[in-house]
C-alpha cells in the first residue's frame, strides 16, 4: 500500500475548536462560555493546543476486497453490523489514522499531578475535539484527490467508521496498523488494542452516495451507545 499512501501534515491553528463544542463535551451548556473563569480556562487551553500539539494524519487507499479482510480483523466483530451492508456499496475506501502527539497528554498529565484539575479537564476537552477536527481535514484531503480524478459527484457523502463502534471490535485496530502502518507518524498500538498517542483516531473512511450510510439503528448493540450520533451523520 506504500503508493497509495500520503501523510497530512496539520497546523495546530486549523484545529482549535468552538468554545461551545468544547463545553458540550464537558457536559455543559453553550452559554457557560460567557462566564468569565469558564471562558479565560477554554482561552488558556486553546493556547496550550497550539503550543504543544502535532497534529499530523495518514490515509490510505483501500477497495472492497482488501478492506473485507481488514474488518474481519480477529473475528470478533458482531454477527451483524451496519458496516457490513455499507462498505461493499462504498465508490472508494481508505483506511485512516490521525494523532496530536505525546506533548498534549504529557501536559494534562502534569496539571492533574499539579493540582489543576479544571484546566486539565478543560485541555483534555480541547484536545479531544481538535483531533476529530485534524481526522475531518485528512478526510478532507482524501477526497480532495478524488475530487481531482474526477471521482466526486453532488450526491457524494464521506464518513468514518472506527473500530469500538457500531459492532466492529476494537480489535480490528490491529489489521488497520498492519496495513496503514501508522507508527510512521508516530502512533503505537497496545497489547489491549488501546492507541498511543491518547488524542489519536483511527478507522476507515467510506465514501459514496449519501443512501449507503442510511441504517437502522436497531441492532442489539444500539440499545448501549448513548450518544446515538450515527442519526445526525445519517442526515
Amino acid at each position: 500500500m506504500q503508493s497509495k499512501r500520503e501523510i497530512v501534515r496539520i497546523e495546530p491553528e486549523r484545529i482549535i475548536p468552538d468554545p461551545a463544542a468544547v463545553l458540550r463535551s464537558l457536559g455543559g451548556s453553550p452559554t457557560a462560555r460567557e462566564d468569565e473563569r469558564v471562558g479565560s480556562l477554554i482561552r488558556r487551553a486553546q493556547d496550550l493546543l497550539v503550543a504543544r500539539a502535532v497534529p499530523v494524519g495518514i490515509f490510505a487507499e483501500v477497495n472492497v476486497k482488501e478492506f473485507r479482510s481488514i474488518y474481519r480483523g480477529e473475528g470478533l466483530n458482531e454477527p451483524r453490523t451496519p458496516l457490513d451492508g455499507i462498505f461493499p456499496r462504498a465508490d472508494h475506501l481508505a483506511l485512516l489514522a490521525v494523532t496530536l502527539g505525546k506533548a498534549i497528554s504529557v501536559h494534562v498529565n502534569e496539571l492533574l499531578e499539579g493540582g489543576q484539575y479544571a484546566l486539565a479537564s478543560v485541555l483534555d476537552a480541547v484536545a479531544s475535539e481538535a483531533t476529530e477536527m485534524a481526522g475531518k481535514i485528512t478526510e478532507g484531503r482524501f477526497l480532495e484527490l478524488l475530487a481531482s480524478r474526477g471521482h466526486v459527484h453532488p450526491g457524494t457523502r464521506l464518513l468514518r467508521y472506527s473500530p469500538g463502534y457500531c459492532g466492529w471490535h476494537v480489535s480490528g485496530q490491529k489489521a488497520i496498523f498492519a496495513a496503514l502502518e501508522p507508527e510512521e507518524i508516530g502512533i503505537s498500538l497496545s497489547e489491549s488494542f488501546l492507541m498511543d498517542p491518547l488524542k489519536s483516531i483511527s478507522g476507515v473512511i467510506v465514501v459514496g452516495p449519501a443512501e449507503i450510510h442510511r441504517f437502522a439503528d436497531n441492532y442489539p448493540f444500539c440499545a448501549a451507545c448513548r450518544t446515538r450520533t450515527c442519526r445526525a451523520r445519517m442526515g
